[in-house]
């Protein structure tokens, strides 16, 4: 986006991208948070271009106004007797901003960040993310309603680009986990067809889905939609 750069969440893969950030010498960055459960925010403290001096960094979430705000939880997660190393001892100049999921507003002058509140548990936040005539959704962590599509989400996703789309199970395990806050790649699929985008990136798997699980699910994805793909570690997309 210009040169600027957007982070979503901050779950434990947010340290190497941090390492990465300080080898192409990266001093400033918006975090877009979906929610504050910990495998999205538990990274956070390890995120090393926080402690440099001369850096900038913006945390935003668009869920927790009404819980104190997102500086609070934040720095509640880094306070005694969970962590050591309190908020205020990074050196970077971190800036907090909380917003009302379902709310638009623009990024750097010319990056359009659109949102839709999720139905999961304490709530989250789902981004859509437009910038040079293309665009890619965040749209994690969510639980649908069987035969019920996710309105807000078709409308979000909308001709995108690119989905990245919370699909923690399948269809066959979801009725067991009702009420967890996940979905599934088929659901994923469908809202994905419906909305007439381009590519989907099935994400967030459940730990237990190993490799040779997971590259079944990708066969079985494509076989169903050929613009679905299973999103691993390190992957790239590049939106020409």
């Amino acid at each position: 986006m210009g040169g600027n750069r957007i982070i979503l969440d901050a779950g434990t893969g947010i340290r190497n991208l941090g390492h990465w950030l300080q080898r192409k010498d990266v001093q400033k960055a918006v975090i877009l948070l979906s929610h504050t459960h910990w495998d999205h925010i538990n990274g956070f403290p390890f995120f090393s271009p926080a402690f440099s001096k001369g850096n900038h960094f913006t945390i935003m979430a668009g869920h927790v106004r009404e819980m104190g705000g997102i500086e609070k939880i934040i720095a509640g997660q880094m306070a005694q007797p969970t962590f050591p190393v309190p908020l205020q001892m990074m050196g970077s100049q971190l800036s907090f901003a909380d917003f009302d999921a379902g709310d638009t507003f623009t990024l750097f002058n010319d990056t359009t960040i659109r949102t839709a509140p999720l139905n999961h548990p304490n709530g989250s936040t789902a981004y859509r993310i437009e910038y040079g005539g293309k665009s890619m959704c965040y749209v994690t962590d969510t639980e649908h309603v069987i035969g019920s599509p996710d309105q807000r989400i078709i409308s979000l996703i909308e001709g995108s680009d690119l989905v990245i789309y919370d699909s923690t199970y399948t269809d066959k395990e979801f009725p067991g986990r009702v009420g967890w806050g996940h979905s599934t790649w088929q659901e994923g699929v469908r809202l994905c067809r419906a909305a007439n985008v381009k590519t989907l990136a099935i994400f967030h798997h459940d730990p237990d889905h190993e490799d040779g699980f997971m590259e079944q699910v990708e066969i079985e994805a494509r076989n169903m939609w050929s613009g679905a793909i299973v999103a691993r570690e390190n992957m790239r997309f590049n939106l020409l």
